[in-house]
């Protein structure tokens, strides 16, 4: 059975993976600085910063429409579709996905589709794509590629460390207290997606150097990690990328770490610096 797996454009796959492998990628829409930017192949990250820095508010960003994902659908032609999305709690890019779902099961029954909410973001998507890939290219059947990917997104740890928590404060992606304490405190936080989707708060720091530490020793602490595959994805600052990967190497056990280049919708809302990972 041929297949493909369909990805927002959070989900932050190298060029490589999308040149090579079964993936297509659903743009969201920037708004900054009076201009409204595609996140798909043109996007220019030097030029969304430099709007980012000089423009007083913060960007909005607007999920793929259900036309949109029909459209991936169709272009698609494969018997097994996969998506993965943005946590639903995040992005309308979630229900957009499931209506587009819903509409194309009418016209195509005999289809296999399946869209996986990630919980998640960025280095989360990443994770979901890739396992998707190892257990739909090994040929596993439909049911049992949804079931094991279902597994591993609740099982998933995503953790991040930002330099700047301003754009998710404002376009609301922080609730409660977090919002207050990152408004009010000059801190960086240690930050991690909920079970449910949610930005939660697990530490702080007195800088990114100190918050990363407090990342990489909590991941491995967690027995959890061993042999996994690491996805971690950098905003414009690889050097402080390989850094952490070279903490992890000498602490942790994973099978692998992949490093890959923040796109639009994750340069929005990690801003300059900004490392996630994902496991």
């Amino acid at each position: 059975m041929s297949f493909k797996i369909i990805v927002d454009s959070c989900c932050d796959l190298t060029a490589t993976q999308l040149r090579e492998g079964p993936f297509i990628r659903v743009p969201l829409v920037i708004s900054v600085g009076g201009e409204d930017i595609v996140d798909d192949d043109t996007f220019d990250q030097t030029h969304l910063l430099m709007l980012m820095h000089e423009d007083p508010k913060p960007p909005q960003t607007a999920c793929p429409s259900p036309a949109q994902y029909l459209d991936a659908f169709e272009r698609a032609q494969a018997d097994d579709l996969y998506v993965v999305t943005l946590s639903a709690l995040l992005s309308g890019s979630h229900n957009s996905a499931a209506q587009a779902r819903v509409i194309w099961m009418e016209e195509h029954p005999e289809s296999h589709v399946h869209v996986f909410n990630s919980c998640s973001a960025n280095a989360g998507e990443v994770s979901i794509a890739l396992k998707l890939l190892e257990l739909a290219g090994s040929g596993k059947d439909f049911n049992t590629v949804v079931n094991e990917t279902s597994k591993h997104i609740t099982d998933m740890t995503t953790l991040f460390v930002l330099e700047d928590l301003d754009h998710l404060r404002k376009n609301g992606r922080l609730t409660g207290a977090l919002a207050v304490v990152t408004s009010a405190l000059k801190i960086k936080l240690l930050c991690h997606a909920t079970p449910e989707g949610e930005i939660g708060k697990i530490g702080q720091a007195l800088s990114v150097k100190q918050a990363l530490s407090k990342m990489v020793a909590r991941i491995a602490a967690d027995s959890t990690h061993r042999g996994k595959l690491l996805t971690l994805v950098h905003c414009n600052n690889v050097e402080r990328a390989i850094y952490v990967r070279d903490l992890l190497l000498k602490s942790c056990h994973f099978r692998d770490i992949l490093i890959s280049d923040a796109r639009g919708i994750t340069t929005v809302y990690a801003n300059d610096g900004g490392i996630m990972v994902a496991y």
